[in-house]
């Protein structure tokens, strides 16, 4: 199924993203822990991915891909080319021109993304400095973003999901390479985002040349697709990067918090991200594409039974997922970060924030998979009230639990506020008889849940086994090294064995669906490379 070849291509590279990420992140936690400096460098590194989700990943996704899917689908090749250019064209001006005032504006805008910085002496100053030095990264990453959604709708994921590796890897070579010659290990990353920008754009150029659809700066031109682009772009920007404004209230909140919470939030957001990156990303990413143009043939029974199967699919991961950080959370933040100038309270902290988080995982890739559905058929205005919607009930409960939770409450607030976003979707979408979950759907998720409530019962007896065999022999702890992965990496590796063997049973998965895999290698056919229409 091509579906599932596209989810498996995006969410293979996803992990290794995700695992080169956590190297990155244990690099940045043994140089930085979790005080001033590191606190300055997450805003730094947040506040362009911030915007990066507005116009970049957050628009191309929901209003490019599948205008570019449409116009190559009825118009041809030469007419999706053109487009492209134009499109490509027109947000390198806005963004050069956006980039150049926020970085003047700076040190006014840093107020309002982080007001508590100012009661701490130099935290304001250092975190403007860090933040002008990473933020040309928006103006790559989001032409980056364009050229991956054209990746992707030719049906080529594999260099677009490859790109966040390179990030990582630069990053740790900044960080292990530059600090001595630098003020601080935070300057050196930041400049490491920086370069990193660069590299990535390359990297998709190079890819799209080699697929015949390179886009080429023009004469920016607002021709009537573009319009149409514009208009897209301007509410599904916002309702795409709401997710990244909770974010947002949750940094000017715990900044107000204490000292590290911050960093406390980043890292368990880290750990959350790996299966809503691998799972929500990579399903969200194959998903809108292949609706798209199922749509715009008149497919509707094949778009349908695309839906059912990714939310199949979807669900498939993240339910024991969620079961299994909430589980391991503890021994999670230990294993990873617990180590040089990050202490055991930070590992307590963010054990706690990730418990917040990981409540709301089914409810993160659930609004990955529906919203395709609206996207797909042009619907842009219903996903971005609804997250509007959410966004108002996160900060309702931020402001609730925060005072009785300190920054669990923020986690956990961000965590209902999905749960909000992705039942309200569901309930839309079966209104409008656009989604119809089907028998097989239906009949897997209950077994799932009896599947799960196993695993997660073998979690909790792995964990007392492993108690008492500390209080044999001390060295049996996850705070120790290479000793304490192995043990968490024995813990999990037991509960996916008992997971897979009750879906066996229960017939949560069958041996039919092994044959969705079948073909990964198979690549669409490239795209001939034909002289540049002149704008």
């Amino acid at each position: 199924m091509a579906l599932m070849r596209s989810i498996a291509t995006v969410g293979g590279f996803t992990m290794i993203s995700r695992v080169t990420g956590f190297l990155r992140d244990i690099l940045i936690a043994n140089f930085l822990g979790a005080g001033l400096v590191a606190d300055c460098f997450f805003v730094a590194f947040k506040f362009p991915n911030l915007f990066r989700r507005f116009f970049g990943e957050g628009a191309v996704a929901a209003a490019y891909v599948p205008l570019f899917s449409a116009t190559l689908e009825k118009e041809g090749e030469e007419e999706a080319r053109l487009f492209a250019n134009r499109a490509f064209s027109v947000m390198a001006l806005a963004l050069a021109i956006f980039c150049s005032l926020l970085m003047v504006a700076m040190p006014w805008a840093m107020y309002a993304f982080a007001p508590g910085f100012v009661e701490v002496e130099g935290k304001h100053d250092l975190a403007v400095e860090l933040t002008r030095i990473t933020f040309p990264y928006l103006l790559m990453i989001s032409l980056c973003a364009m050229i991956s959604g054209l990746l992707n709708a030719l049906g080529r994921f594999a260099a677009a999901a490859g790109t966040p590796i390179l990030l990582n890897l630069v990053l740790m070579a900044a960080i292990t390479g530059l600090t001595p010659f630098v003020e601080t290990p935070g300057h050196a990353l930041a400049w490491g985002v920086q370069a990193a920008g660069v590299v990535q754009f390359v990297w998709l150029m190079i890819a799209a040349k080699r697929a015949g659809m390179m886009p080429r700066l023009v004469r920016p031109t607002l021709s009537p697709r573009v319009k149409l682009l514009i208009k897209r772009i301007i509410p599904v920007a916002f309702g795409a990067g709401l997710y990244q404004i909770s974010l947002l209230i949750d940094t000017i909140l715990a900044s107000m918090v204490a000292d590290g919470a911050v960093s406390w939030l980043y890292y368990a957001d880290r750990v959350n991200q790996l299966p809503l990156g691998v799972i929500g990303v990579a399903i969200g990413t194959a998903l809108l594409p292949l609706l798209s143009r199922q749509l715009a043939a008149g497919h509707q029974e094949d778009a349908m039974i695309s839906q059912n199967r990714a939310i199949e699919f979807a669900f498939l991961l993240t339910v024991p997922s969620m079961v299994g950080l909430v589980i391991l959370a503890g021994p999670i933040a230990t294993v990873l970060f617990e180590r040089g100038a990050f202490t055991a309270a930070d590992a307590q902290a963010t054990a706690a924030a990730l418990r917040g988080f990981a409540v709301g995982l089914p409810a993160y890739v659930l609004v990955k998979v529906l919203s395709p559905g609206f996207f797909a058929r042009e619907d842009t205005g219903t996903p971005v009230r609804v997250a509007a919607a959410a966004l108002g009930v996160n900060v309702l409960l931020n402001l609730a639990l925060m005072p009785l939770m300190g920054h669990v409450g923020i986690a956990l607030a961000t965590a209902l506020g999905a749960c909000v976003n992705g039942v309200t979707l569901y309930v839309l979408l079966r209104r409008r008889a656009w989604f119809v979950p089907d028998a097989r759907l239906r009949r897997r998720l209950a077994r799932l849940l009896v599947a799960t409530a196993g695993m997660g019962a073998a979690l909790v007896g792995l964990l007392y086994a492993q108690d008492w065999a500390q209080q044999q022999m001390p060295i049996l702890n996850f705070s120790h090294g290479p000793v304490g992965a192995a043990l968490l990496a024995g813990i999990v590796i037991g509960a996916i064995i008992v997971f897979a063997l009750l879906a066996v049973v229960l017939r949560v998965v069958e041996r039919s669906d092994l044959g969705l895999f079948k073909g990964l290698r198979r690549r669409p056919p490239k795209v001939e490379t034909k002289p540049e229409e002149q704008s």
